[in-house]
């Protein structure tokens, strides 16, 4: 065969081919059924990066391979420890070159606004229909939360259902690091869990105290041993192996000053390089520790939460009441929701219960949620000022405050809870604890930050 002979063939062929090509891009592209999915574009790719990590990291969540200037949602959604849904969304709109990206494009709506890289895990809330005054919080840190972000055509609300599903992906998040040891103590009446980082050691250390919700709360100290921290959180109310009843406080000042040296005293611990941190009524037990026990901790970290006890003592020794045997200073919204700011105020509290904060001998960080329900967190604060102020102790003293924050200050990008169940039995309680979404979300990320670097500067040296 010649060689015109094979051009000639070659032409017959290959003419008529970018023909139909032609013909049926022009007829995809009139009947918009290409839109998302053509031969000519890869499918649309979300991506999350790290796909595994931990609680207080930040993920990368970006989308590709999109039509440029449409309307697209970003949905992230979780199943809680107990099978409750929590989700998450946000509107965009792609970029000239087809793209979103989360640390860099503004949410049009949906669960927040502008550019918020972490806006779909700090703003998971209860899903549509989901049971009353739930609050998210991680019970077993030997597993991590799985989160599933989808993306969805159009701006749309996922619980309506209906919507078209472009992409997904998977991540992670832990409370607690490979490596982090977690061991269960339960010895000469201490209870509690120790956590400790991966190595020999010796390592700082903080004793974590939370608050009269009860029982043994661990993903802030899995996550301070996930930081190079040896962590105690301690139980000290509303657990099994505490004396009961467990509506109240049933050990004296000696439980927790054994706590404390049982941990200073841990062969992986520095004995000199021990803090304390609390939240709610745990503040009171940290200033009470610090004052008025032999312990001699290197910094205290207190978090919303007053200078005495805003239960009633039914000894010196720090025993207590039932915690709702006292309720002259509740308050209720008209919604029946109550709030215990009140009881906490200073001018509220026995006399004989309040520390004396004059003999404080170590570095304080005291963190303010100025949207706070719960506790009259500014009052408290103003006074332990005041208070070093007279004392000619001011150095000591370290106050972060932030507006539209709430009560419950806790890790980087955990969902708030303005309002959760507070108890059942004898009735049916709701509890405020304020705060609003971004504000609060905030606050935690910036006190997280300040955190780290308070124990950085005081417990390492």
């Amino acid at each position: 065969m010649s060689v015109t002979t094979i051009q000639q063939l070659t032409k017959m062929t290959i003419i008529p081919c970018f023909s139909l090509h032609r013909k049926l891009a022009s007829f995809h592209h009139a009947v918009g059924a290409v839109r998302w999915r053509s031969r000519y574009r890869p499918a649309p790719l979300l991506t999350a990066a790290p796909a595994r990590a931990l609680i207080d990291e930040q993920i990368t969540i970006k989308a590709r391979f999109l039509p440029p200037h449409c309307p697209v949602t970003v949905c992230a959604r979780m199943h809680s420890e107990d099978g409750d849904l929590w989700e998450a969304f946000a509107h965009y709109n792609t970029n000239a070159d087809g793209t979103v990206n989360l640390t860099r494009d503004h949410s049009l709506g949906g669960s927040y606004l502008g550019c918020e890289p972490m806006g779909l895990f700090w703003g998971l809330q209860p899903a549509p229909g989901a049971r009353e005054g739930l609050r998210l919080r991680k019970k077993n840190v030997e597993t991590p939360y799985v989160v599933h972000t989808s993306l969805l055509e159009g701006h749309v609300s996922p619980s309506e259902g209906g919507s078209t599903e472009l992409a997904a992906v998977t991540t992670e998040r832990w409370y607690k690091a490979p490596g982090v040891k977690r061991i269960e103590i339960c010895q000469n009446g201490i209870v509690g869990t120790l956590f400790l980082p991966p190595g020999p050691g010796p390592f700082p250390a903080m004793l974590d105290l939370w608050g009269m919700g009860g029982g043994l709360v661990e993903y802030r100290s899995a996550l301070f041993a996930s930081r190079g921290y040896a962590s105690l959180s301690l139980a000290y109310i509303g657990h099994k192996e505490l004396p009961g009843p467990q509506n109240r406080i049933n050990v004296g000042a000696s439980y927790f000053e054994l706590a404390f040296n049982l941990l200073r005293d841990h062969h992986q611990v520095c004995a000199d390089r021990v803090g304390i941190i609390g939240l709610s009524f745990g503040v009171y037990l940290t200033l009470r520790i610090a004052t008025q026990s032999s312990a001699k901790p290197s910094c205290l970290i207190c978090i919303n939460g007053p200078v005495g006890s805003t239960i009633k003592l039914s000894n010196a020794d720090g025993r207590t009441e039932n915690f709702e045997g006292d309720q002259k200073y509740w308050t209720y919204d008209d919604q029946g929701h109550v709030s215990f700011r009140d009881v906490s105020l200073p001018a509220n509290l026995a006399p004989e219960s309040k520390v004396k904060i004059e003999k404080l001998a170590c570095p304080l960080m005291y963190i303010v949620g100025e949207d706070d329900l719960s506790a009259s967190s500014i009052e408290n604060a103003n006074l332990i000022e005041e208070t070093l102020r007279v004392a000619d102790k001011s150095q000591l003293f370290t106050r972060l405050s932030y507006p539209g924050a709430g009560h419950l200050i806790e890790p980087p990008y955990s969902p708030n809870s303005r309002v959760s169940l507070w108890s059942v039995k004898p009735k049916k309680l709701m509890t405020l604890w304020g705060g609003h979404l971004a504000p609060h979300a905030a606050a935690q990320e910036d006190a997280w930050k300040q955190i780290l670097d308070f124990m950085e500067k005081h417990l390492r040296r």
